[in-house]
């Protein structure tokens, strides 16, 4: 699988993708974990507050098995398959990290006064913060759309659709963003990957193949018979 071929096809989408990765990773540098955080949150507004609870829910399975259904519904078989395998490889890489790295979620992390700025009944304090599910499932969806896609200008608004999943985990406080890079990373390898393994290995070409064959068969059978008449 050459990754290379992914960005120099999909350079729009890429291109800023790689952007946003290198603000983020500078933002972490000069500030650090606590005060990138706190920093990415300094406006908070009641209606904010309201769209990015329903919105965070972008990143949730529900929306993405809703993709998948409507997919199959239209008869993108090949989309729907990528896509649900983007999320299940992505959900399991990021629940396996979650497992083995200890990492308290902004609620514990900060200590009394440091930030005012939690949510009531949405904030989570556990030590589950790395790296965020939401904001994986998020990206190995966009990266499935903006890949299997064929208008080009479509892969800036899905950018901005997954991007905006990413910033509500943070303005949530429910992630760092640290836990949203990664999850962004984790979801945009597993896309790669899916898509690579529904469109392009040797699996799914024997797939295609045998289809044909066996269609190809039916029409001989069928112009058989009709000679025999």
């Amino acid at each position: 699988m050459k990754v290379s071929l992914y960005f120099r096809k999909w350079k729009c989408y890429f291109s800023v993708l790689t952007l946003l990765f290198f603000w983020g990773c500078l933002l972490l540098l000069v500030y650090g974990k606590g005060e990138s955080f706190i920093l990415l949150n300094q406006y908070h507004t009641k209606w904010l507050n309201d769209f990015f609870i329903f919105y965070t829910h972008v990143g949730d399975g529900f929306f993405t098995l809703c993709i998948v259904v409507f997919l199959f519904f239209y008869k993108k078989k090949k989309q729907a398959l990528a896509i649900l395998l983007s999320f299940l490889i992505s959900g399991l890489l990021v629940q396996i990290l979650k497992n083995l790295i200890i990492s308290p979620r902004p609620k514990l992390f900060f200590t009394s006064g440091q930030y005012s700025q939690f949510i009531d009944g949405v904030t989570l304090s556990n030590n589950s913060s790395f790296p965020s599910g939401h904001t994986a499932s998020a990206f190995a969806i966009a990266t499935v759309l903006a890949v299997i896609i064929q208008n080009k200008n479509w892969q800036l608004p899905i950018l901005i659709v997954a991007t905006l999943v990413g910033y509500s985990r943070i303005y949530l406080a429910q992630h760092f963003l640290t836990d949203v890079i990664v999850g962004a990373f984790l979801g945009i390898i597993s896309a790669i990957y899916s898509v690579h393994l529904v469109y392009h290995t040797t699996f799914t070409k024997r797939s295609k193949q045998k289809k044909n064959t066996a269609s190809s068969d039916n029409t001989l059978s069928s112009t058989s018979e009709a000679k025999t008449v």
